[in-house]
């Protein structure tokens, strides 16, 4: 078996059996990194030196005979908005550049708890404002199933390099669909859960109130292993929810999903939805039914205006949150500059992208007097209203299941030049986060074209394990098994 086909289980059996050494382990993925990573662009800093310390520390305890966690030495990645102490943490911008955080996030702080080997940090969407990985300040991914195309975005990178092979599983953040929408491009499965399920501190923040971390793996099981180890209350993050983690989602997902009522929203299958996704989720709905779930159809009427209502608070907190990025207090300093108001205007000008500056602008505009209660504060009032519409809809379903996003991959370059026709692309994702509730992105199929469509299955507060349940049920019924070719060949 090669590397880019290993699963969570198979680490694990082969590291007990000495099959292999995580040393060994660890030297494969780099390897296979140095190869192809040329081609897809996923990575922007390689952790060698830390990798084969920690992998080596693993073997060690082997050796020892001593027992090792059921995570310990999988070899993982993070999303480059994630701190990691003495490893840069650029965020993907001018403005973070040379950052090297004094301190670990708190997923970084249970990550090295548990024994997981961190390969590297991955590319994204400068300050996670975007949907195609092309607003980087260091160069756009490619999405490995096929390289002319984009892989989704902002947790592009952590998504294409779970694809080409390059961890076992990996974390992205999603603030309005930024794990599951590249989890649908790059056929593999994402979990954004339930708001304060995981830790935000260390998380450089975005859109604060919508922002959650979350993790990704080449098929159910793994990706909710890898969301069982940094999940849990923490202490310094203040929106952190005191609740139960201890379930054993392994074993909950196999319990089957016969009784489970599902809903499929009618807004989310009409118009502006590609017919080839349409028919494939569809076709997934079918398959559950098949395994005892109740699937019937309803109206939850939020696609579009959600979508406003998300980009007007997600840009205000933006707008508040990138305002310490003045190239004095944070980030990047322009240089020749004979004031502070020069200085200020200069370093933001240069260190910041046009996306990012984009999202700055309008979320001020919404904030500022005479405006905020024509946009921000309607907004803030619709997204009660969302929250409202998903309580009423689990009084009546355990689930809805929808498109993860409406349209297929698209080629790189092709919506870089319209923000509005990138900005739609998120309308089935976004509704997710400004509720707080959790979601799955996984592979329901492939467009003739040979390139991944994904499903999302939305849950209540804290319903993640049902959530599970009907993926893993799913994922048996279709029995997906293809490899991104473009990996091969390059």
């Amino acid at each position: 078996m090669g590397i880019e086909s290993m699963r969570v289980k198979d680490v694990q059996v082969g590291l007990r059996r000495k099959e292999f050494s995580d040393v060994e382990l660890v030297k494969a993925y780099l390897d296979r990194m140095k190869r192809h990573d040329k081609n897809v662009k996923a990575m922007i800093t390689i952790c060698e030196e830390e990798a084969l310390e920690q992998a080596a520390q693993v073997d060690k305890k082997i050796a020892d005979g001593k027992s090792i966690k059921w995570m310990e030495g999988v070899p993982t990645g993070l999303k480059d908005n994630i701190c990691t102490r003495g490893i840069r943490t650029t965020c993907a911008s001018k403005m973070l550049m040379d950052f090297e955080p004094p301190y670990d996030a708190g997923v970084v702080e249970k990550l090295k708890k548990e024994g997981l080997v961190i390969l590297g940090k991955y590319n994204m969407d400068e300050f996670a404002m975007g949907s195609s990985n092309e607003n980087s300040a260091f160069y756009p991914t490619r999405n490995p199933w096929n390289l002319d195309y984009v892989p989704g975005g902002s947790s592009g990178g952590s998504a294409a390099g779970l694809a080409a092979g390059f961890a076992t599983v990996t974390y992205g953040s999603d603030t309005g669909g930024s794990i599951r929408m590249p989890a649908s491009f790059c056929g593999v499965v994402g979990v954004k859960p339930t708001y304060g399920t995981v830790s935000r501190y260390g998380l450089i923040a975005f859109g604060s109130s919508l922002d959650q971390i979350g993790s990704f793996g080449k098929n159910v099981e793994d990706a909710a292993c890898a969301l069982k180890v940094i999940q849990g209350h923490d202490p310094k993050d203040a929106t952190s929810r005191e609740k139960g983690y201890d379930k054993d989602y392994v074993s909950i997902m196999k319990k089957g999903v016969k009784g489970l009522r599902i809903g499929l929203p009618e807004e989310f299958f009409g118009k502006g939805v590609d017919p080839e996704v349409r028919n494939s989720v569809l076709e997934g709905a079918k398959q559950l039914e098949k395994e005892g779930a109740i699937v019937s159809s309803f109206s939850l009427p939020i696609p579009e205006s959600g979508l406003s209502a998300y980009y007007i608070i997600s840009s205000a907190e933006a707008s508040s949150n990138l305002g310490r990025y003045d190239g004095i207090r944070f980030g990047y300093s322009a240089s020749h500059c004979d004031d502070y108001q020069e200085r200020v205007i200069s370093s933001r000008t240069e260190g910041f992208g046009n996306e990012v500056k984009r999202r700055i602008m309008l979320g001020t505009y919404a904030l500022s007097s005479g405006y905020y209660e024509a946009y921000y504060n309607k907004a803030m009032m619709f997204r009660r209203k969302v929250r409202k519409l998903f309580q009423d809809a689990f009084e009546r379903y355990d689930a809805i299941l929808t498109p993860t996003v409406p349209v297929l991959p698209f080629k790189i370059g092709e919506k870089l030049g319209d923000p509005l026709s990138m900005y739609l692309a998120d309308i089935f994702t976004v509704s997710v986060n400004l509720a707080g509730i959790p979601a799955i992105s996984m592979p329901s199929g492939f467009s003739k074209s040979g390139l991944p469509i994904g499903l999302q299955l939305m849950g209540n507060e804290f319903s993640e394990e049902t959530l599970f349940r009907l993926a893993y049920a799913l994922e048996k019924e279709l029995a997906l098994d293809k490899k991104p070719i473009a990996m091969e060949v390059v």
